[in-house]
């Protein structure tokens, strides 16, 4: 792709999310490898007025890393559409009539200490060293490219991952004792459970997903500052919703959110 290509299909995308109007398909060349996306998403970033506060990792089908050059991909979360979940609120999530609109139930990492641009994050335990606190969360997947899902990872990456917002819980307790990964999600939407499933769920595990994105966004020449919100992946899966339905997600005992999906 030219940079000429880059930077149009950035502005088209920047242009459909700030209108909230869903486009027809994908605004151009769908870009061949991550790497490739990642040139358009830091675009979007760059043409987008807000301050990321957070990232979001996808996991690419098995079928597809080859060409991808990856296994997992990251797209940002943006202040504004970080949301402090309610307790005994109803929620509104806002969606793309005519875009892509999914939630999902999230385990969110959140990273304790500053992390220059360039820092090796190779292990685990590297990672863990990083690791502030754990949440739980509900991950609002949206984008203005109708079933972006379907298109690929390279489609995804380049819309900012397909993310749209965050509405991040309560700290879960005694997460340093590892009890996170036990703890059940279930997801209904409409009235009607959709899946369930505890965070061991997570493909290589939420703290893989965690090191992966520090990694990632670090190695790409971003420094990731303390209190960055990192969402390791779906544990229940990928819900679609359209406006006019109501969602609810429950993690355990320590968290249940409900959520009305409105139009944006």
């Amino acid at each position: 792709m030219t940079q000429h290509d880059t930077t149009r299909t950035a502005e088209l995308l920047v242009r459909a999310r700030a209108s909230r109007r869903a486009l027809t398909g994908f605004p151009g060349k769908i870009p061949p490898t991550v790497d490739e996306a990642y040139t358009i998403q830091d675009e979007v970033i760059a043409l987008t007025d807000d301050t990321v506060v957070g990232w979001k990792v996808g996991l690419i089908a098995p079928a597809l890393r080859e060409r991808a050059g990856a296994e997992r991909l990251v797209g940002p979360v943006f202040a504004t559409n970080l949301w402090p979940a309610q307790p005994g609120v109803v929620m509104p999530l806002p969606a793309i009539v005519g875009g892509t609109s999914c939630v999902e139930a999230e385990i969110v990492m959140t990273v304790g200490v500053d992390v220059p641009a360039g820092t090796a994050v190779q292990t685990l335990d590297d990672a863990r060293q990083l690791l502030g606190s754990v949440h739980v969360a509900v991950e609002l997947a949206g984008s203005p490219v109708p079933e972006i899902n379907g298109l690929g990872p390279m489609a995804v990456a380049s819309d900012l991952g397909n993310n749209a917002g965050l509405v991040l819980g309560p700290q879960v307790p005694e997460w340093r004792s590892g009890a996170w990964e036990q703890l059940e999600a279930s997801t209904w939407i409409a009235g009607r459970l959709v899946g369930r499933a505890d965070a061991t769920s997570i493909a290589g595990g939420a703290l893989e997903a965690f090191r992966f994105a520090l990694a990632t966004v670090s190695g790409r020449g971003r420094d990731i500052p303390a209190g960055t919100h990192i969402a390791t992946g779906a544990v229940t899966g990928i819900h679609d919703v359209v406006p006019g339905q109501h969602a609810r997600i429950r993690f355990g005992e320590i968290f249940q959110v409900d959520l009305d999906v409105v139009e944006a």
